[in-house]
């Protein structure tokens, strides 16, 4: 496992809100994340996974992207 970042930190990476991270939590759409202390425990993210989660998002063009949502899910 890499170094573990924050919500905060996690959404300051990915140029989001922290609340957009926790819906994406909620519709498993986001990176991954690990949970500590039961259901209602801090989240954080493993840096490793926030930077394979941008990669998976890289394209070269829009066309190729559209084939990319066709085959993962719309919103994906």
């Amino acid at each position: 496992m890499g170094h573990l970042v924050s919500t905060t930190e996690a959404a300051r990476v990915l140029g989001v809100q922290k609340q957009t991270l926790a819906v994406w939590r909620l519709r498993g759409k986001g990176p991954r994340y690990v949970r500590f202390g039961g259901p209602r425990g801090r989240v954080g993210y493993d840096i490793r996974d926030l930077e394979d989660w941008i990669s998976s998002r890289k394209f070269d063009s829009t066309a190729q992207e559209a084939t990319s949502r066709g085959a993962k899910g719309a919103g994906r």
